[in-house]
């Protein structure tokens, strides 16, 4: 007995015509012979135009692509920045209302199986907002640190790309382990430092202040561009293992996330060195 998904197919099974009675008749012998060669004729010019016909992309196939990445990165970015100067001019008191809400955001869109390009657009507008507000503050104590802010934050992360593109770093799980513990180590030392500086332990930048602050921001910055790394790491392993396009959203909102701690990092760590001085 054959195979009956090949038998009862219409592409694989044989033609058959049924006689009074219900026999079965094979056809004449010049239109078997005829039906015989068509059929081959028609195989081969399939096989032709498969062989002729060029290969699929990863656009074709609906696959995330480096092309996906880097346009929904620049559109996230550039939608950034226009939030942040339009809030600068306009009410840069609303940082904190941004802060929150970039907060809450960040949150969701980190916990969500699939990707929201709704949810992350809305993250990055409240995340305009927050710099925007947060950089005219910094600004109005500090003239030009923004600039220089914008500008290293813009080599730190030409300087990943290149290191990790030349295969000079690599993220193994020594460097994962690093940074994990890094990035932990640097969160409760914030929590403890704030929460000083809030009950009137320390005053100013608390222990963030002197020598003491700048290598700490100095450590905070090169995490930053440690996880920049990883997060180009994650990008090409989901380039080559074919997962879906929608993805490249949360491939951006990843690299936004990044940038913008980076970009508070620098910031900061500049304003300390002036107070410094």
């Amino acid at each position: 007995m054959s195979n009956p998904v090949f038998s009862n197919s219409d592409v694989f099974g044989e033609p058959r015509r049924t006689a009074r009675g219900g026999a079965t008749t094979a056809p004449p012998r010049g239109q078997a012979q005829y039906g015989a060669y068509g059929a081959q004729a028609a195989d081969a010019a399939s096989l032709q135009n498969m062989y002729e016909s060029p290969s699929a992309t990863p656009v074709d196939t609906k696959r995330l692509t480096y092309t996906d990445v880097i346009m929904k990165t620049a559109g996230l970015l550039a939608l950034l920045v226009v939030v942040a100067a339009a809030t600068w001019v306009i009410a840069p008191g609303l940082w904190i209302f941004g802060m929150i809400a970039g907060l809450v955001l960040g949150l969701v869109n980190a916990f969500k199986k699939n990707p929201s390009p709704v949810l992350i657009t809305l993250y990055t507008i409240a995340q305009g907002v927050f710099l925007g507000g947060i950089s005219a503050f910094y600004e109005t104590q500090f003239n030009g640190i923004v600039g220089q802010a914008v500008l290293l934050t813009l080599c730190v992360f030409a300087a990943a790309l290149g290191l990790y593109s030349s295969g000079k770093v690599r993220v193994t799980p020594k460097f994962t382990r690093f940074l994990l513990i890094g990035m932990v180590g640097y969160l409760l030392f914030s929590l403890v430092n704030v929460v000083l500086v809030w009950t009137g332990v320390l005053e100013g930048w608390g222990m963030r202040g002197g020598t003491l602050g700048i290598v700490i921001g100095l450590f905070a910055v090169v995490l930053a561009a440690m996880s920049l790394i990883m997060d180009f790491d994650f990008i090409k392993r989901g380039v080559e293992q074919g997962v879906p396009a929608k993805f490249a959203w949360s491939a951006a909102f990843g690299l936004i996330v990044t940038l913008v701690w980076l970009y508070l990092e620098i910031l900061r760590l500049l304003a300390i060195m002036q107070s410094s001085d």
